[in-house]
């Protein structure tokens, strides 16, 4: 999409029955990009699990409708629901935390060098006792399917409101001067916080053009509150070799983390893609906070 490549024009798609998409869930415009250039009537699998399991949460059947940017089951194996803060459950509809409540076989039942679990414990159960808690926020539709929102535990909260990142990255990454995008939310006392937007962005596009381009199509397209406090210009966005983006190491580096204590770089597709984040974050406490 971002290269504005149209697969469709470049080779005979007649046998392909299924296109599958994981990492990150695919959003509404990627399941539309399929059917207008790849191939029209044809079932895109848009999967959500985790590396942990070696598995998936929640995924597509192809016994079931295909609507853009919804999964459309529950992996078999996997009962997924939806848990308030609390611990109950939500009803159709309300987004909550996505949890499994019955053992999966694949799940991991230690850490090396966690002798008593107390990190294992920590990174899954620590929430809702018994219950593993993968740290994703889910929405379960009234026919069963259901919309993965981004990162619980990177959850952006202004003024009470909370806001999913795959989201803001569904407007910012459709701007054809940005090739990457990551949003952070740092608490500073007030109702609001600080809420960052961190891009790559493509030569000979000015920060003033950048500022209003963003701005206002997060505005237009999400709200008010979807508008970030400052964007800042990087080199490179950190992902994993999977392919997601490390939205919560990021957050921790900039609240003062050290980048070798929030994830190990041996799991990153540019290791040193976290470095430049502890500029950004001195830049934060100097008078001019943009990096470029």
């Amino acid at each position: 999409m971002k290269a504005d490549l149209k697969p469709r024009d470049l080779g005979d798609f007649s046998e392909l029955r299924i296109v599958g998409s994981t990492g990150s869930p695919l959003t509404a415009d990627g399941f539309r990009w399929v059917a207008t250039h790849v191939k029209s009537h044809i079932h895109v699998h848009s999967i959500s699990g985790g590396t942990d399991v070696c598995s998936a949460f929640v995924g597509m059947s192809p016994m079931l409708p295909i609507r853009a940017g919804e999964m459309s089951c529950s992996i078999l194996g996997a009962d997924v629901k939806a848990l308030r803060a609390d611990g109950t459950q939500c009803p159709r509809g309300e987004t909550g935390e996505l949890v499994v409540t019955t053992p999966m076989p694949s799940m991991p039942t230690g850490f090396l060098n966690d002798p008593n679990g107390e990190k294992y414990r920590a990174a899954y159960f620590a929430d809702y006792p018994g219950i593993w808690r993968h740290g994703d926020w889910i929405t379960l539709t009234a026919d069963g399917h259901c919309v993965v929102s981004g990162r619980s535990d990177a959850t952006l909260n202004r003024g009470g409101v909370c806001l999913g990142t795959s989201e803001f990255y569904g407007v910012v990454e459709s701007s054809t001067a940005v090739s990457d995008s990551l949003v952070v939310h740092l608490s500073d006392g007030t109702e609001n916080g600080k809420l960052l937007l961190i891009v790559v962005v493509k030569g000979g596009t000015t920060q003033a053009e950048l500022e209003t381009q963003l701005k206002t199509a997060l505005r237009m397209r999400l709200s008010p509150r979807h508008v970030p406090d400052e964007i800042i210009r990087v080199a490179a966005v950190p992902h994993t070799l999977s392919g997601k983006k490390l939205e919560v190491p990021v957050k921790k580096i900039l609240l003062g983390a050290d980048p070798d204590d929030v994830c190990s770089r041996s799991s990153l597709i540019d290791p040193a893609s976290l470095d430049e984040y502890v500029k950004v974050r001195e830049h934060q406490s100097s008078e001019s906070p943009r990096t470029k």
